[in-house]
């Protein structure tokens, strides 16, 4: 039987989460422990847990301290947060996965799912090491790529454009790489929002830092400096026109 932790500065929050999860019916013994950082790393080495709710806000520091002092990470983290943009963002970028309060039982029991189907493919510490540079404002944000094979960690001026494949995504990075993810370009759009990347059409998120000229030609091109040619949309011309302007 899969142990879940639950750490979070309220008992209300811990005992809630910990009632609706025992609803669920599910293979899991729910601990209930752990009120801040200093409670929550003992409650982790006592109970060596599968998943871990970790609260992001605590009275002594962040549930990424806590992550920050265990140096063996072999469980499933699930944060769970008020609305943080920048501690969501991060987490985002990280691969990993949030819940808002006040918690939903539909998308706890959906990230629970989650959870349990990649606990024993777990072997990720470079999410995490992702995550903590990703917490920090100074440093240049890592992009988690996660395949069926590989977990990639990218840095955002290593990605040349994406390309979207119905359901899945095309990362194609210098030296020729190419990455394919199972999500949509429409979450890496609003997750690289702000990081110099423009959705040209539909289909296509390019970094405008390599973009190499604009081909006018068979309905106009963006050409990139690897050569390859992404369709603009004429609803995009404007605004790719006026983010060159500002290169």
């Amino acid at each position: 039987m899969k142990k879940v932790l639950i750490i979070d500065d309220e008992n209300r929050t811990r005992q809630l989460i910990a009632k609706m999860i025992d609803s669920f019916g599910m293979e899991v013994e729910t601990i209930p422990e752990g009120e801040n950082v200093q409670s929550g790393i003992a409650a982790i080495e006592k109970h060596n847990p599968d998943i871990v709710f970790l609260d992001i806000q605590m009275p002594d520091g962040t549930g990424f301290d806590v992550l920050a002092s265990i140096p063996n990470k072999t469980f499933e983290v699930i944060f769970i947060t008020a609305h943080e943009e920048f501690a969501i963002k991060a987490i985002k970028f990280s691969a990993l996965d949030y819940l808002l309060k006040p918690v939903d039982t539909t998308e706890l029991k959906a990230a629970l799912e989650k959870a349990l189907t990649t606990i024993e493919e777990k072997s990720e510490s470079t999410q995490f090491d992702a995550l903590q540079k990703n917490i920090q404002p100074s440093e240049k944000r890592r992009l988690v790529l996660k395949t069926q094979e590989s977990v990639h960690v990218v840095e955002l001026d290593q990605i040349i454009r994406c390309e979207a494949d119905r359901n899945y995504t095309s990362f194609f990075l210098l030296e020729n790489k190419k990455i394919l993810v199972s999500k949509t370009l429409k979450e890496y759009e609003t997750l690289l929002a702000g990081h110099n990347f423009l959705r040209v059409q539909q289909s296509h998120l390019v970094n405008i830092d390599y973009v190499d000229r604009y081909d006018k030609k068979n309905g106009g091109a963006v050409v990139m400096k690897d050569g390859s040619e992404v369709p603009l949309s004429p609803a995009k011309r404007d605004v790719f026109f006026k983010r060159l302007e500002n290169i």
